[in-house]
């Protein structure tokens, strides 16, 4: 262990090393760029750009590119970066996470890597926590990017499309994490190529880096569509399939009658309406083709109302309690509440039965942030706090942590923790040391890691006549207006330890000579990122500054972990005086352990979110990238679905053509070709006695589909619309069930847990099942593309 932190901590110097070396050589140029024009200077931009052009790199031209923008912040923001926010943005231009103490200038820092990464016009995103910081940030540091010739962008909730898509096309684009993900996701959910917002992610810089891939990382990104406006389509095909008879006439049939509406073939466990069946089902819904491409939902109910009427059996693969369909494990016999069957099956069922069509939300599209952000050609990150974390992000971001130095020596005095009995004796010392402190003019910030301890201090506080501020993590601007006031003298302002992040406190006048910024936490944390978060706003630049924290046996840390040993050593001491109060580094000690553990536990949780969703990952790759090939195709996609037709066709004839010629399900065979291929004269051509072998019935059936293919092609004269008419029958296809899918994988990951218990990884578990659930999910993909392509009626106004 110990040779490992030695390793970190040399490799930690190395590169400060190689990143000292070149910030010489930036602040080399430092009296040259001076010397030059704002005309001059402004032109750098353009020879930058002709070098890159002419083969140079980024890194080639760092030196001079960071003085360039070094110069111009000088010049427009009246700010010149110091040394140390140089070697922070060449730390952050080279993929690593700069950790820089609260107050050296994080902001000003980025726009020497924002600058140069910038030059090559990819585009560059720069990733606040909220979209105050990202406006604030935009319209301050946007004037240095604009000045110096490039455009800027600021990406909001609130925008349009077109809005946004003008924003990512900026050199340099402001945007929250939210909003950045969720365009990703919603870019992917388009037909037209012209309704995407996103370029190619290149490259980012996240401010508060630790909050964005680490906090809230546990919670991944959903687009949800609505699903409840179906109910009635259920209970109207359910209506439509309890009217039909079933089809028990043997395969081996001479004629070609149909003896019902229906038929199942039990060993597969498919159900289909026959030629009957059809035609009686367009007149009931008063169509002219049943499997015309607008009738594809119709179509997909009736399968399902089929399914769940003749198929699935009551109390033996569900049951009905209390209004509710539950799900039988045909396993253990056992109900499985909380499960339901995918793909409108559940629906299906409770229509049948007569039941409350439960209303529901279905994912269209769901992303966790470490595999977004892992998308990027590039990341890098700043965080006053990221330490503590570095082990999560190599590994699963492979990105480096680097302690930048400060500026000026840090001030602050950190005392020892202080423990208390009981909640009350805690709150009371609180209370008393704020008084303390504001009686004599030194503005203090007290932290609280919950809404009801702020809530209990602020009535405390009210009570001894304090004049106060209470803010909770909300984070809007009238927020950060307050954080700012936080170091004016007498002020006393109570925060969530979040609240505030991104924003500078800084001291009002005297207040350095009083002490500086008194910070005293109520509780500590489940992350000690978090403690030091909230340390680190007193002490910035140099100035004085005073913390600690005040804990109790009864705070939930304490309680849950360590609680009973430091309660003996704190019995061992007090004898048993109620107002008895500790101050030793071994309490603090003993919280810290406290404190590694729920953090090896959070990062365990987190590491399972992304070893569940990297099987999603590469699902959603493969669909997303064969969506975009066929949203970006311009001259035919006729190989596309024609391999979907024929592979088709070869599963459905393998399925039926298994064994001998007599054993040859002709009646099924028969029903596919007419439901998914032809019209019922073309298949009446079909004699399935005559052919002798599964190939030669292929064979058949292929020359069959590419007759079809051609009328088609001739009864939309102009390439263009065959083309458009394509595009909309896979994209149809595939976002349905890929929604499903989805669905269907959020329900598996849910009940994988169960297998646990049975002796088996439940990791390996999903990715075993989720594999063949993809596996059919494409088969059914190809099914439903044949069926529809081959049924629908060509009309000329096509669009998707």
């Amino acid at each position: 262990m110990v040779n490992i932190l030695k390793k970190l901590y040399n490799s930690d110097k190395r590169e400060l090393k190689k990143f000292e070396k070149l910030a010489d050589k930036v602040e080399g140029y430092a009296d040259e760029y001076s010397k030059l024009s704002d005309e001059e200077l402004q032109a750098k931009t353009t020879e930058f750009r002709e070098r890159l052009k002419k083969g140079e790199t980024l890194d080639d031209l760092l030196p001079e590119a960071f003085a360039t923008c070094r110069e111009g912040a000088k010049r427009v923001l009246g700010l010149f970066p110091f040394r140390v926010q140089i070697i922070g943005g060449i730390s952050l231009h080279f993929g690593n996470i700069s950790e820089m103490m609260t107050g050296e200038g994080k902001t000003l820092t980025a726009t020497m890597p924002v600058y140069l990464n910038a030059l090559t016009g990819d585009g560059v995103h720069v990733v606040t926590v909220n979209e105050y910081l990202s406006s604030r940030d935009e319209e301050e540091m946007g004037q240095l990017y604009r000045w110096l010739g490039l455009t800027v962008g600021l990406n909001l909730n609130s925008m349009t499309p077109d809005q946004k898509r003008a924003a990512y096309d900026c050199d340099v684009t402001y945007s929250t994490n939210a909003e950045l993900g969720f365009d990703y996701l919603r870019d992917n959910m388009v037909v037209y190529k012209e309704q995407m917002v996103q370029r190619p992610l290149n490259y980012a810089i996240i401010d508060e880096v630790d909050s964005i891939l680490i906090d809230e990382a546990r919670t991944p990104l959903i687009i949800s569509g609505e699903a409840a406006q179906a109910n009635g389509e259920y209970i109207r095909a359910d209506r439509f399939v309890k009217t039909l008879t079933e089809d028990k006439s043997d395969d081996d049939v001479e004629d070609d009658k149909d003896y019902g509406d229906y038929k199942i073939d039990w060993p597969t466990k498919t159900i289909s309406l026959t030629r009957q069946g059809i035609a009686k089902a367009c007149k009931h819904f008063g169509l002219k083709n049943l499997y015309d491409v607008e009738n594809q939902v119709l179509v997909h109910h009736i399968d399902q109302a089929l399914r769940a009427n003749y198929i699935m059996l009551k109390d033996i693969d569900y049951v009905v309690q209390d209004g509710e369909v539950l799900i039988v494990d045909s396993f253990t016999g056992r109900v499985m509440k909380g499960r339901r069957y995918s793909d409108g099956l559940h629906q299906a069922i409770e229509a049948k039965e007569g039941v409350k069509i439960q209303e529901e939300s279905k994912t269209q599209a769901t992303i966790t942030y470490q595999n977004f952000f892992r998308m990027y050609k590039k990341l890098s990150g700043m965080t006053g706090t990221a330490k503590t974390e570095e082990e999560e992000f190599r590994e699963i971001y492979n990105m480096q942590v680097i302690t930048i130095p400060t500026n000026r020596p840090i001030q602050r005095k950190d005392m020892p923790d202080i423990l208390y009995p009981t909640l009350d004796s805690k709150f009371h010392a609180v209370v008393e040391e704020i008084k303390k402190r504001h009686a004599k003019g030194q503005p203090v910030l007290v932290g609280t890691v919950a809404i009801e301890s702020s809530e209990r201090l602020s009535h405390l506080l009210d009570e001894a006549n304090i004049p106060h501020a209470v803010l909770n993590a909300k984070n809007h601007a009238k927020e950060a207006e307050i954080i700012m006031k936080a170091g004016q003298r007498g002020a006393v302002t109570i925060a969530t330890n979040m609240a505030g992040r991104g924003t500078d406190i800084k001291l009002g006048p005297g207040v350095k000579e009083l002490g500086g910024l008194a910070v005293i936490g109520t509780e500590r944390h489940e992350s000690r990122r978090i403690d030091n978060q909230l340390r680190g706003r007193s002490g910035r630049q140099g100035d004085p500054g005073y913390s600690r924290f005040y804990l109790s046996l009864e705070d939930d840390l304490m309680k849950r972990f360590g609680g009973d040993r430091v309660k003996v050593f704190l019995d061992r001491i007090s004898d048993n005086d109620e107002d008895k109060v500790i101050e030793s580094r071994m309490i603090t000690r003993q919280v810290e352990s406290a404190q590694k553990r729920v953090e090896g536990n959070n990062y365990d949780t987190r590491k399972q979110t992304l070893q569940y969703d990297d099987v999603m990952r590469i699902q959603r790759e493969i669909i997303y990238g064969e969506r975009m090939q066929v949203i970006e195709e311009t001259k035919t996609l006729k190989p596309v679905l024609m391999g979907m037709v024929k592979r088709t066709i070869d599963h459905q004839v393998d399925l039926y053509t298994q064994g001998e010629k007599k054993d040859w399900r002709n009646d099924s065979l028969r029903d596919f070709i007419v439901s998914s291929l032809t019209n019922e004269e073309v298949a009446d051509e079909i004699n399935l006695k005559d052919i002798q072998t599964a190939d030669e019935l292929k064979k058949k059936l292929y020359e069959l589909a590419e007759e079809n293919y051609k009328d088609k092609a001739d009864t939309l004269s102009d390439p263009s619309q065959m083309l458009e008419f394509e595009k909309v029958v896979i994209l149809r296809v595939v976002d349905d069930r890929w929604t499903d899918h989805i669905d269907a994988m959020d329900q598996l990951r849910q009940s994988i847990g169960l297998r646990g218990y049975g002796q088996l990884n439940p990791l390996v578990e999903y990715q075993e099942s989720g594999y063949r659930m993809f596996e059919e999910m494409i088969s059914n993909i190809e099914f439903d593309a044949t069926r529809l392509f081959m049924k629908a009626q060509i009309r000329q106004n096509i669009a998707r």
